[in-house]
């Protein structure tokens, strides 16, 4: 399911652009492999659907898969930050992303991130194969952040990023205990390493949510 623009929030230290696994997650287009298609279950929405196959093809030890032959042209021809999460049985398995484009094209960029959002989170082991059947994906296409106030914050509508020199924080909007502004940046403060009272530069922006 696509969803019209809208805000929520997350984090992830950008790292280096990472040598692409196995496999060419651009070039021509040929469609996925039967083994591929066994393990995705498809939302009929493209976005989570190339998620999915990535994070299926990196948890069984096989080469990504090539993009399919009906990818939308915006995937090949947009750039933008975007977050991966991914549930299980209702609870956070895995969630990295990017608040700026780090990769050529949105297709690399939902790739690269649905690949770390399933190994690289801290929080959490690697995804195990035998638990591709248990999750459900959510693709967050992040707008161009902004600067503002704190008046211009609403964390139902907006994710906020804090800045102060090289330390940064984010979070995104709706967040199930984060009501208020105040929270919103308290939270975001302490993810920079910053005191409650620490000035910083303030950011806002807002997502397009891909679900399935």
């Amino acid at each position: 399911m696509r969803t019209r623009p809208t805000a929520i929030a997350t984090r992830r230290m950008l790292g280096k652009g990472s040598e692409k696994r196995g496999g060419s997650s651009t070039g021509r287009l040929t469609g996925r492999p039967n083994w591929v298609r066994s393990l995705v279950v498809h939302s009929h929405d493209p976005y989570v659907d190339l998620a999915r196959s990535s994070i299926a093809a990196q948890a069984q030890g096989c080469p990504r898969p090539a993009l399919p032959a009906d990818i939308p042209p915006e995937l090949l021809s947009r750039q933008a930050g975007v977050f991966v999460s991914v549930k299980k049985k209702g609870k956070l398995r895995g969630c990295i992303g990017t608040y700026r484009p780090t990769e050529p094209t949105l297709a690399e960029e939902i790739i690269e991130n649905a690949v770390r959002a399933a190994t690289e989170d801290p929080r959490f082991p690697a995804l195990r194969a035998d638990e591709l059947p248990e999750i459900e994906i959510s693709v967050d296409v992040l707008s161009p952040p902004e600067g503002c106030t704190e008046g211009d914050l609403d964390p139902q509508r907006y994710g906020v990023i804090v800045e102060s020199g090289w330390r940064r924080g984010l979070l995104l909007p709706s967040l199930p205990s984060v009501d208020t502004v105040e929270e919103q940046l308290r939270i975001a403060k302490r993810k920079a390493g910053l005191g409650p009272d620490e000035p910083c530069q303030l950011f806002r922006f807002t997502v397009e949510r891909h679900t399935e």
